[in-house]
């Protein structure tokens, strides 16, 4: 996924339409941080660090970390001399966000447009942003749902090709995911953009200029041959509507606040609680 992320980055603007649609709605959601001035705001998946920007225009004062883990994006964040005014305030960071390099409770708010149906392991990543926010922050994220890209599968599974596409997790498996990672107040919704192509053959160069990679752990390895791609291009066909063929993308918006200080983390079905040693009483034997 990194090294599929890392060549798309040079075109990625120009192809990424829907991934600017989405961000939008996603911000849209900070009306109702009207009242607060987050000292730190973490942009994970940031890629050329549209969000980021904005997210810096909108709180100049605040420090915004851009962070995702293909470096050829973080290099097509804007560069400004040192002595400009702000340019200190926005940080690239490479990072994965399994294995954020950052502090306990030192985020004040966490935006992240499209980015973590691509993380293997959904539930330990939530942990990290929980870890990582300070008590009542705010987690802000859209990720793709399971019927993204369903004509496409369909038609692979006619000609018996495979499925193409990442399994991306349904609204229960995400939410029961923030739960698990602690977050209080989780608000989820989802919402389906249908986007229209003069052929499939359009609509896969798109996905690999995106750099949208088929992460599955058991995808077909080997070349599918010129007969099933053609019966895939045929099952495409069937499906074609006033004169072009439709493809579904479902996103799935989330927000969520981490919990109060003294709640428990979460982690393995059980609840890990933070104690000082200070706090705990200590009997001395005398001799």
């Amino acid at each position: 996924m990194r090294r599929a992320f890392g060549r798309a980055a040079a075109g990625y603007d120009a192809v990424a339409a829907l991934q600017r649609a989405v961000e939008t709605r996603l911000l849209e959601q900070l009306a109702a941080l009207e009242d607060r001035q987050p000292a730190r705001i973490l942009d994970l998946g940031t890629g050329t660090g549209r969000a980021a920007r904005t997210l810096h225009t909108r709180w100049p004062k605040a420090q915004v970390l851009a962070v995702d883990f293909a470096l050829p994006m973080l290099r097509h964040l804007p560069r400004k001399p040192w002595w400009q005014p702000g340019t200190a305030r926005l940080h690239a960071l490479c990072a994965d966000a399994r294995a954020l390099p950052l502090a306990d409770a030192s985020v004040d708010l966490v935006v992240s447009n499209l980015c973590l149906q691509w993380v293997a392991d959904l539930p330990l990543a939530l942990f990290g942003l929980r870890r990582a926010l300070r008590p009542d922050g705010l987690l802000l994220f859209s990720t793709f749902g399971p019927d993204t890209l369903r004509e496409l599968r369909e038609a692979f599974a006619v000609a018996g090709a495979g499925d193409p596409v990442t399994a991306f997790a349904d609204m229960q498996r995400i939410g029961d995911a923030v739960q698990s990672a602690g977050f209080r107040d989780p608000v989820l919704y989802r919402e389906h953009f249908t986007l229209t192509y003069p052929d499939v053959r359009a609509l896969m160069r798109e996905l690999r200029a995106l750099g949208a990679h088929n992460a599955r752990t058991d995808r077909r390895r080997s070349l599918m041959g010129k007969a099933r791609m053609q019966r895939v291009f045929d099952a495409c066909e069937s499906l074609r509507r006033n004169g072009a063929l439709p493809s579904t993308w479902e996103v799935i918006y989330v927000q969520a606040f981490a919990p109060p200080p003294g709640q428990p983390l979460r982690g393995d079905g059980t609840e890990i609680a933070s104690v000082p040693l200070s706090a705990i009483p200590i009997r001395r034997r005398r001799n």
